[in-house]
């Protein structure tokens, strides 16, 4: 609990909430022995066999969202279907969901036009437990994803959505097999994501675990995320994030960004990860932001305590990000880069370049550091390190030399 207290203050502003909350009996919202559910995962959970109930999952929502007093949603252990819910606030009161079953989402992605499945709206002083699953069932999702089928996957849904949430816990669930991201978090505040376990094939398209942005006050702890995009994606407008205890992989690694690709993008600043281990990815600790397009800002990033496994790219800036070489090739990334740090990182690369800082030309990144690494290439040749348009600062055993290795021409391409 302490460690938790140092690193993490608003974990125990969640906790004394919920410890407070749960002093006062809270209101059971069961949506199998009140509100007609059927655990036979056939029953769309959204629709009730009975005519007087016709929205279970949302009906149980709405009642306990009105309740003057604590409430819990009860979704008791069995196998549901459920189409899709929309779960808004604001609530009168501390609201929970316990989830102990397996909800699914309709296999054919046909059924869904536009990318929500489950989302929480508006809501504040919520939490969701129980160890129960959603699975996104995406196996035909993954087939159909290609880069040339941008209207197909612009209709794909998000496991679970939390838009606008404030102060919020959520602990012990699992996300399956989403059709695109797994979890977002939008426009939230005060988010705690707690020993989760999140789960896609590893080339599944798109299937970043957990993306956020516009947000403030998210810690991620705990959890493993195993898929076949970014384990995390940090969004524009994110601040004051922390993520810890993080195993990754297989993925794209723990990314910031990518950014610079549309307009407007707000500053993304203080985010710390520290004490995670990244096995068998494309990327490890990674800053990605688009060449030409537009500016934007990212400051006081902090890489630490990282163990690598055969990571492919373990610890990369890249400001010429260029997936499926749609992009201003020829133009210098706008995204300004400052205070960034990689320390105490160590383990094997599974290519000769462990570490590659490929900044802009227009504006070099800025008060880049690089202490204690010690990253061994799996290969015979040994590691080596890249670096355009900036002079780290060095401290500590550095393994491989900083900027001892030639920069190709033309960088070769990150997922």
């Amino acid at each position: 609990m302490a460690l938790h207290l140092n690193i993490v203050p608003s974990m125990f502003v969640l906790l004394l909430l919920f410890i407070s909350a749960s002093k006062v009996q809270s209101d059971a919202f069961d949506v199998v022995a009140k509100f007609g559910a059927k655990a036979d995962g056939k029953t769309d959970l959204s629709k009730a066999s009975s005519i007087a109930l016709n929205f279970p999952f949302l009906d149980a929502w709405k009642e306990a969202c009105a309740s003057v007093t604590p409430s819990t949603v009860v979704i008791p252990k069995g196998t549901y279907l459920l189409s899709k819910v929309n779960l808004e606030g604001p609530c009168k009161a501390p609201i929970e969901i316990n989830v102990q079953g397996t909800i699914q989402a309709p296999a054919d992605p046909s059924a869904f036009k536009d990318p929500n499945w489950v989302r929480f709206y508006s809501v504040e002083n919520f939490k969701m437990f129980g160890g129960g699953i959603f699975d996104g069932q995406g196996s035909i999702a993954y087939e159909k994803n290609t880069c040339e089928n941008r209207e197909f996957r612009s209709k794909l849904p998000v496991n679970i959505r939390f838009d606008f949430v404030t102060n919020a816990l959520i602990q012990d669930i699992t996300s399956k097999d989403s059709k695109l991201f797994h979890i977002n978090v939008f426009a939230c505040k005060n988010i705690t994501l707690e020993r989760l376990k999140i789960e896609a094939p590893d080339e599944s398209p798109n299937t970043d675990g957990i993306h956020m942005g516009k947000s403030e006050g998210v810690n991620i702890i705990s959890s493993d995320i195993k898929t076949g995009d970014d384990c995390i994606s940090i969004g524009d407008g994110t601040k004051n994030m922390v993520i810890k205890e993080i195993t990754c992989g297989p993925g794209h690694g723990i990314s910031i960004g990518s950014l610079g690709k549309f307009q407007n993008e707000e500053p993304v600043e203080g985010i710390k990860i520290s004490n995670c281990t990244i096995t068998n990815t494309s990327n490890g600790a990674r800053i990605k932001t688009w060449p030409g397009e537009h500016g934007g800002a990212v400051s006081e990033i902090h890489f630490e305590d990282i163990t690598m496994n055969n990571v492919s790219s373990p610890i990369l800036i890249d400001q010429q990000y260029c997936p499926w070489n749609k992009c201003k090739k020829n133009e210098e990334s706008k995204v300004k880069l400052s205070n960034i740090s990689f320390k105490n990182i160590r383990g094997t690369s599974a290519l000769p370049e462990a570490i590659k800082f490929i900044c802009s030309g227009s504006s070099p990144c800025q008060n880049v550091e690089l202490a204690d690494i010690d990253i061994k290439h799996n290969g015979a040749e040994p590691a080596t390190s890249q670096c355009l348009n900036v002079k780290p600062i060095t401290s500590g055993k550095l393994n491989p030399i900083p900027c001892s290795g030639p920069v190709p021409k033309t960088p070769s391409a990150t997922a």
